[in-house]
């Protein structure tokens, strides 16, 4: 029987970076859902098609083709065939995320697309509602945290190693923003699903975080 951990929290709280490194760890597939939201919202962008209208949006998913690839050991995500992996990561990718987020037809699609690739396969899963809604008999939930200004810090160094101009007061800016967004929508708000673990990783490094998370795992014994 396939194993499924799920790991859910607000932006730039290090979902990512410890879902990959606990997926190398435990010999799963990483399955990153926010990569496939920030594509969909880059493709509206760069279609010129506004971010408040569902229904252009509904529309739109019907052109939209998302894959998940991995090369060397790495995740790459491509949109309509095209490989917009470093493309995704801006911060005004992770508003448009959370823009095309809050509307039916665009979470639809890629629900279907991510248990997709969880099906029948050991998988760790990052988003925001990954345990809420995506994957809800996940065998292990964690909702991971931060503060606010932990997760800007964060941000900007993540943006800065890609090469990209990072000013902290506004990266906070945009991340109390989009916290907004996401725990206010109708659909599928971001929030903690109610038997998963709480994990506030503020002044915490990596491999920290990465054992708190194995021993809950550990405890566990599904993995």
């Amino acid at each position: 029987m396939n194993t499924v951990i799920a790991i859910d929290g607000p932006s730039a709280s290090g979902k990512s970076t410890i879902a990959k490194a606990l997926a190398a760890k435990l010999g799963f597939v990483y399955i990153d859902s926010g990569a496939m939201y920030r594509a969909v919202g880059l493709y509206a962008t760069q279609n010129n098609i506004d971010l408040d209208d569902e229904a252009a949006l509904a529309a739109m998913m019907d052109k939209v083709r998302l894959d998940i690839k991995y090369l060397d050991g790495a995740q790459l995500i491509f949109l309509n065939h095209r490989d917009v992996t470093d493309d995704v990561r801006t911060a005004q990718a992770g508003l448009g995320a959370s823009a095309v987020a809050r509307f039916a037809a665009v979470r639809d699609k890629i629900v279907s697309v991510s248990r997709e690739m969880a099906h029948g396969q050991d998988v760790i899963m990052d988003g925001r509602d990954i345990g809420t809604v995506v994957l809800p008999d996940a065998n292990v939930k964690i909702y991971l945290t931060a503060s606010a200004q932990e997760r800007a810090k964060r941000r900007v160094s993540e943006l800065e190693k890609l090469g990209q101009n990072a000013d902290f007061d506004d990266i906070l800016e945009q991340i109390t923003k989009r916290d907004e967004q996401d725990t206010s929508r109708a659909i599928a708000p971001l929030k903690q699903a109610e038997d998963a673990h709480l994990l506030d990783t503020t002044g915490m490094d990596i491999e920290q975080v990465s054992a708190a998370i194995s021993g809950i795992i550990d405890k566990r014994g599904d993995a």
